[in-house]
Parts: structure tokens; C-alpha cells; sequence
């Protein structure tokens, strides 16, 4: 399912059923692939088994030595007579690996074919079934593909993340997918739209920790309220009445609608790019697309998991035992961080690559967006003061990537990429105003002219939500900008020594 549709599933559901959202995914994602590189043979064999769930799929990267580093993979690929490729290595993390609920398995794997160069440039991308498929499409015999142990992971349980060991007994075969030595350029089509659904997992807890927080604030009664606290016949009240719940619950708000209209506006950008017939149309539509996942992955579940350690904080002692569903989304969230390419990778990918594609033509055509919800904005009483804060925020978010991307390309550019977390997490709080500014425009616009009754409590507390993080989480940002223009070098300067440990 492509991402933009997947967006109109409900996120307590994505959320309630995240191990089923990664086997969806990940079998999406390998028919992308096939879809994209394959031969006809391979799409014959292939693509409606797996768009249709009978078969599932994965994405075989990670091994024990080569994490991150992808390009330092050992696992080898030797060229049959017949054209297929004995492939043999190890593979580790590897989600919805192993299972019994479909009758094939199909891997794309990463290898070196014997004798391709070293490092990225040297790897190619192979289409590996657990079980092998035979020209006329039936299945034949096991093709080594075998699970050595079942990772035990913090979260997630219902998703079998496993080891897998390739060609072990000598009998693992795979086809090549795509052209020899490309396969990392391919595999990256199938892990930018697999960032993209992590930072939908992201937000399918965060917004289900929201509503579940608020609903208990509501029911749970505890303490008096602060304005009859010295009244001892005072009646207690239920807690979303107490200021610093009330903090609590509108900082989760206001994240969740921020990393929900990013996401939403992210599946807008492809829309539109499906639906133009203008070439310049749609390379600045994926130019914004390609700019923006980095912050829609990474800053998007940093801050949802942030939104389910608040929710936990909301039940107090109840948020951390199992009989409440709080323990289980923060333990779920957690791991898509991880996902993809850890959130420090993401940061790297913005600073490194992203701020300066195309000329910073992406970046600049961003920054263009912006100012038309805030010109919009200024021209309303109600948000005109709000615009003017987003605008401050946004000038000094430019002059902190002219600064990040210059010191990049100087010798301090170890200082630049200790500042590349940072600098995400600005850009993230500002795409996150931006977005807080335009719903509350919006709302304005439908309370001037007469919100009916039902919708004038939603369309309040979009402004609200737009106030609080204007005013109480932009200062801040502003402050971290502070820190980046000043891009001081104790995280490189500090001795491996001086870090303690042993």
C-alpha cells in the first residue's frame, strides 16, 4: 500500500497491531522492489504472491560486523551456470524473518558478488525465497535460508526479529535483482518509504498514548483542586483538572497533531506528485519528500516517544504495570528509533546530504511553504501574534543551516555533524510550528465564520495547541539555534580517556 494511503488507517489500530503493520509493510516494501528491478520472470513468479499476502516478505541487510555500515558486509554471492547465485552469510535483526503464517518468504538480500569492489559501490541486490519457486510458479525445495535464534527484543513481541544464517549446507540460490554493484541505490526505494512507515508507527502510539491519557485525566480522581487545597471538605477532582497534568496532556497534544500533519503533508507531496503531468511540479514535490523524511523519521519518534513516557507519567504508578496498555507503547515505540537507520543516522542524512541537494533548491522551497501559512496567518487577529514567533523561528532556522551547511564543508566539520542531532531537532520544532500555525489558522477562519457549536471546542484547542508550542517550546528552540551558531567542539575535543569506563 502506498504511504500516502496507508495514512487513512486508524492509528490506534496501526498501533494495537504494530507487528502486523511491519509484516504489511515489509512485504509492500519487497514487492516495491520486484516491482521496481524486477525481470519479467521475477514479477511473474512473484508480485501477486506477495501484493496479496500469500507470500510475505522482509529486507536482509543488517549482519553481525556490518550494522549501520552496511557497505563492510561479508556476505558473498558466487554465479551459477544457470544464472542464479549461490549466496552465503550470516544476517541479524531481521524482522518477520522467520514465521509459519505464510508458505514463502521472499528475502531481497544484500551481497558482494566475488570480485566486486569493496564497500557500497561493491553491492548487489538478490531476490532469496525461504523456499525456492520453480519456473511454473510452484514451490520446491528449502533453500537453506535457516533461523538460528529468535532476537528477544524490549517491545514488539508479536513480530518474530530473528538471525538467519544463508547457504549454510551449500544450498542457498537467489536471482539478482536489478543490475550488479546498484544494489544499495535499489534497496534505498524500499527504505525511504520504510522510514516513512516507522514514522507512522511512531505517531500510531503516540496518538493512541494521547487519547488513552486524556480519557484516563478525565476518569481518574485524585487530590483536590489547587484553588481548595486548604478546604479539607473539599471533594477531590479528577486529575486533568491539576495544572502540571494539564501541562502534560497539552505537550502530548500538541506533538501529536505537529508529527500527524507532517506525515500527512509528506503523503499530500506524493499525491501530488502522482497526480501532475508538470516535470518541475513533481521534482519539487519530491525534492520537499526527499528533504523531509529524515525529520519525518527521526525527529517524528523521538518526540512520540516522548509522548509515551508522558502518558505513563499521566497514570503515575498505573502507566508502568501491564494491566494498562502505557507500558506497552512506550516499550513498542522505542525500537523505531532504531528502525531504519538509527535517529543520530537521520540527523547525518539531513545535515550531510539533504540540507544541500539540488543547490539547497529542497530547503528553500520548504522555507517558501512556511512563509505562505505564515503570510496567511498574519492577516488574522487570532494567530497574527503566533505567526510572528513561527517567523522569528524560521529566520533563525535559516541562518543555523547557512552556518551548519559552511562549517560542513570546513575543517571544523567534525564539529558540524556533533551539531547534526541538534540541528534536526530545530528543524523538526519548526516544521512542527509551522504545521501547529497552519491547523490554527485554519481553526480561526472556522470560528470567524461561525463553527457550528459541536466543532468550536476542537477548532479552540487547535489554537491552543498552536499558543502552548509558541510559547513554550519555540523559546527553547531558539536556544538550542543558539548553541549550533556557536557550534562549540567539546564533544570532539574530549579525550577518549577523559569519557571514563573500564
Amino acid at each position: 500500500m502506498p504511504f500516502c494511503l496507508s495514512l487513512a488507517a486508524n492509528e490506534t489500530f496501526i498501533a494495537a497491531n504494530f507487528a502486523f503493520m511491519m509484516y504489511s509493510g515489509l512485504t509492500h516494501g519487497a514487492g516495491r522492489l520486484v516491482q521496481a528491478f524486477g525481470t519479467e520472470k521475477q514479477k511473474k513468479l512473484y508480485l501477486k504472491k506477495m501484493y496479496t499476502g500469500e507470500w510475505t516478505g522482509t529486507m536482509l541487510l543488517t549482519e553481525p560486523e556490518a550494522g549501520s555500515d552496511v557497505g563492510a558486509l561479508t556476505t558473498s554471492a558466487v554465479k551459477n551456470e544457470d544464472g542464479t547465485y549461490s549466496i552465503t552469510g550470516n544476517k541479524i535483526f531481521i524482522s518477520a524473518g522467520e514465521h509459519d503464517l505464510a508458505e514463502n518468504i521472499i528475502h531481497p538480500v544484500l551481497a558482494r558478488i566475488e570480485g566486486a569492489p569493496e564497500g557500497t559501490k561493491g553491492i548487489s541486490l538478490f531476490l532469496v525465497p525461504k523456499i525456492w519457486v520453480n519456473d511454473d510458479g510452484s514451490l520446491g525445495e528449502d533453500n537453506d535460508v535457516v533461523c538460528t535464534a529468535v532476537e528477544e527484543k524490549m517491545g514488539i513481541h508479536g513480530n518474530a526479529t530473528c538471525s538467519l544464517s544463508l547457504g549454510s549446507k551449500g544450498r542457498c540460490r537467489g536471482t539478482l535483482l536489478g543490475e550488479e554493484n546498484k544494489g544499495m541505490r535499489a534497496m534505498f526505494l524500499m527504505m525511504n518509504e520504510a522510514r516513512l512507515l516507522v514514522g507512522l508507527q511512531g505517531l500510531a502510539c503516540a496518538s493512541s498514548a494521547y487519547i488513552y491519557a486524556v480519557n484516563y485525566a478525565r476518569e481518574r480522581i485524585q487530590g483536590r483542586h489547587l484553588l481548595n487545597l486548604m478546604d479539607k471538605s473539599a471533594a477531590p477532582v479528577p486529575i486533568i483538572q491539576h495544572a502540571d497534568v494539564r501541562r502534560m496532556l497539552l505537550t502530548m497534544k500538541t506533538y501529536v497533531e505537529g508529527m500527524r500533519s507532517l506525515l500527512y503533508y509528506v503523503g499530500m507531496c506524493e499525491d501530488k506528485i502522482n497526480v501532475s503531468d508538470d516535470a518541475e511540479e513533481k521534482a519539487k514535490y519530491q525534492g520537499l519528500i526527499d528533504l523531509l523524511i529524515p525529520v519525518a523519521k527521526g525527529f517524528v519518534t523521538d518526540r512520540a516517544f516522548d509522548v509515551c513516557s508522558l502518558g505513563v507519567q499521566v497514570y503515575g504508578g498505573y502507566g508502568y504495570i501491564r494491566e494498562y496498555p502505557m507500558e506497552q507503547l512506550l516499550r513498542d515505540c522505542r525500537i523505531t528509533m532504531i528502525y531504519e537507520g538509527t535517529n543520530g543516522i537521520q540527523a547525518m542524512d539531513l545535515l550531510g546530504r539533504k540540507l544541500g541537494m539540488k543547490k539547497g533548491k529542497p530547503i528553500m522551497d520548504l522555507l517558501g511553504e512556511i512563509q505562505v501559512t505564515i503570510a496567511a496567518a498574519k492577516k488574522l487577529s487570532a494567530t497574527e501574534e503566533l505567526a510572528n514567533k513561527v517567523q522569528a523561528a524560521v529566520n533563525k532556522l535559516g541562518e543555523a543551516a547557512m552556518h551548519m551547511g559552511q562549517t560542513a564543508m570546513s575543517a571544523a566539520v567534525m564539529t558540524a555533524f556533533a551539531f547534526a542531532y541538534p540541528f534536526m531537532e530545530v528543524t523538526g520544532d519548526v516544521i512542527f510550528s509551522w504545521m501547529l500555525l497552519w491547523r490554527a489558522t485554519i481553526a480561526a477562519e472556522k470560528l470567524e465564520n461561525g463553527a457550528k457549536k459541536k466543532d468550536k471546542a476542537f477548532y479552540e484547542g487547535q489554537l491552543k495547541s498552536a499558543e502552548f508550542f509558541a510559547h513554550s517550546v519555540l523559546p527553547a528552540t531558539l536556544g538550542k539555534m543558539d548553541a549550533i551558531l556557536a557550534s562549540n567542539s567539546a564533544v570532539v575535543d574530549i579525550s577518549e580517556d577523559a569519557f571514563g569506563g573500564k
